[in-house]
């Protein structure tokens, strides 16, 4: 998964960028550019299977992130020509719900609804630039050749062109798996998966809930599909990375944290883009793989490798829990909970698979 992190100036943006991945604060007075992380998603799952197993390594799944420079109002249209952005699965949108007098907001007041509608705006504006400069082309090449793949594209570009006029994202439009194939080569901005990551000071974290339902974001991100949103407090995160895991915990405990922020921030967008996790374990490694919800077995080996994808005979898989209460894959078999299953088995998160292949 590649996920790029966006937000309005002095938001918190490149700080939570550097919790998630470990990267090196972006040097002072220097010139903004995209910064490419990778970050671990954390998968008790995968511990403990390393308990069992004790492997040579263990390698949970990653999301690779990319740090936007920051977008101030009217700037929007910039981000469609950073080539970092290309690619990615979705979009994190760091809004910024904390006081502060030493840093400043760009607007001159802290309004987290206004900041989440106002880069909606620019998304949209910059898909807008871009649907017009290609209908122009497709008008100039239907002239000359008047092609069907042009005509198709072109009554799509038409179809989005009329949504983004209104203001609407491009991720709330109906288009069929066709047509959304025909432009997905244009990384349109507004069509992508939006999460908006609330930073918010000590006191408001503690009650995140009420503070998110009070900033209004919770009911803008019900406005429209695939939006979501949550809540975190990079000064505390930060904080919490300078502590052991004990000190962490209780800390977490004494603000009525459930879970790391930075956790919550990995796990919507992974809820978001409707992606699952599958296992293999052995001597050898512990590994956690990402796959999308609905991925079939002979699919999810290919995630490993082509070859087991192309030899892929049959899965050996039995459920995550089901493995913990008998310890052993020997003792799932006696307790019939080890299963063989076909190509077409749709994979489950939690799953524990040995594919089994010939090349």
């Amino acid at each position: 998964m590649k996920v790029g992190i966006i937000g309005l100036p002095q938001t918190g943006k490149s700080t939570l960028f550097s919790l998630l991945t470990g990267a090196a604060p972006p040097a002072p007075g220097g010139r903004p550019e995209p910064r490419v992380g990778i970050a671990r998603v954390p998968d008790p799952r995968v511990e403990r299977l390393a308990e069992m197993y004790r492997p040579k390594k263990k390698t949970p799944a990653t999301v690779e992130y990319v740090d936007m420079p920051g977008v101030a109002k009217g700037e929007g249209a910039a981000l469609v020509d950073l080539p970092a952005l290309r690619g990615v699965d979705a979009l994190v949108h760091v809004v910024r719900a904390f006081e502060s007098e030493v840093v400043p907001h760009p607007e001159g007041s802290i309004d987290a609804l206004r900041d989440a509608r106002m880069l909606e705006l620019e998304l949209i504006l910059a898909d807008l630039g871009t649907v017009e400069r290609r209908l122009e082309r497709l008008e100039a090449n239907i002239k000359k050749a008047n092609k069907a793949d042009d005509v198709a594209e072109r009554l799509v570009m038409l179809k989005m062109k009329e949504a983004l006029e209104s203001e609407k994202p491009l991720r709330d439009v109906e288009l069929s798996e066709e047509d959304r194939r025909r432009v997905r080569g244009y990384a349109l901005l507004s069509e992508k998966p939006l999460v908006l990551v609330v930073n918010m000071g000590e006191a408001q974290v503690r009650e995140a809930g009420a503070a998110l339902e009070r900033s209004g974001l919770v009911g803008f991100a019900g406005e429209g599909r695939s939006r979501a949103v949550c809540a975190v407090s990079a000064p505390i995160e930060a904080e919490m990375a300078q502590r052991s895991p004990e000190d962490a915990a209780a800390f977490r405990e004494d603000l009525g944290l459930a879970e790391p922020g930075l956790d919550r921030v990995i796990r919507t967008s992974y809820e978001l883009l409707g992606l699952i996790s599958f296992l293999t374990a052995g001597e050898d490694e512990c590994r956690a793989w990402t796959i999308r919800r609905g991925t079939r077995a002979q699919a999810a080996a290919g995630e490993i490798h082509s070859d087991i994808e192309r030899g892929f005979i049959r899965a050996e898989v039995v459920a995550f829990d089901d493995l913990v209460k008998a310890g052993s894959l020997a003792a799932c078999r006696e307790a019939a909970t080890l299963r063989l299953e076909g190509k077409d088995y749709v994979v489950r998160d939690g799953d524990v698979i040995n594919f089994r292949f010939n090349v």
